[in-house]
């Protein structure tokens, strides 16, 4: 046997369950291909390093078992550190905040949704937060999802549109808030009228860009 692959079994956890546990690298940067969805300062939900900005009223299916929750650390524009679980599981330990870090740790949800309408559909993103007000969005989600598992259990998946809600702060101006409003609720399977098989017209075919 080649020397290259005699490793020592000796302390190490079973073979059966590494699968498990190298998929929960999956829980910490997502899967491949996944686009970052945020909602920018001016209220516009946007997505990928080019900040293409969502197609209004395109629908969007909630994974149920993708809610995370944790802990992220942000240097000058850069994530620092990141330790993110299932919310099915306690938050993670924490080491001292990289000192580099302008708030040190700071407590972050998220989950992973896919658009399902427009020209958008097909595509993967994950949506994270720390703000108070995308937390409590992620909050009233999760809320919503529990309340229908309890009634129908068949269909456990929000399909939602990105919405906002603004507010007024004395410092800052206005402040936009993120809102998934719920428009129906299908199976795991996507077994609703989902709109999956949408196709955008010909003339809505470029992307659309957020302006510089």
């Amino acid at each position: 046997m080649s020397n290259i692959t005699a490793f020592s079994s000796a302390g190490l956890p079973a073979v059966t369950s590494l699968s498990t546990a190298l998929r929960n690298i999956e829980v910490d940067v997502g899967p491949a291909g996944t686009a970052i969805l945020k909602m920018d300062k001016t209220g516009h939900w946007v997505f990928g390093a080019d900040q293409t900005e969502a197609e209004e009223d395109s629908k969007w299916a909630i994974n149920p078992f993708s809610f995370v929750h944790g802990f992220i650390a942000w240097g000058d524009g850069e994530v620092l550190g990141e330790k993110m679980v299932s919310v099915s599981q306690p938050l993670p330990e924490l080491e001292p905040a990289p000192p580099q870090s302008k708030k040190g740790w700071e407590t972050q949800v998220g989950l992973s949704l896919k658009c399902i309408s427009g020209q958008d559909a097909g595509l993967e993103a994950r949506y994270s937060t720390t703000s108070v007000g995308g937390k409590r969005a992620v909050q009233t989600l999760a809320a919503a999802i529990a309340a229908q598992v309890e009634r129908d259990q068949d269909k456990p998946v929000p399909v939602v549109l990105l919405k906002k809600e603004h507010y007024q702060h004395k410092s800052y101006g206005r402040i936009y808030t993120p809102v998934f409003e719920i428009v129906e609720w299908v199976s795991m399977e996507g077994d609703a009228s989902s709109g999956d098989d949408e196709t955008p017209p010909p003339a809505a075919a470029a992307r659309r860009r957020r302006a510089a």
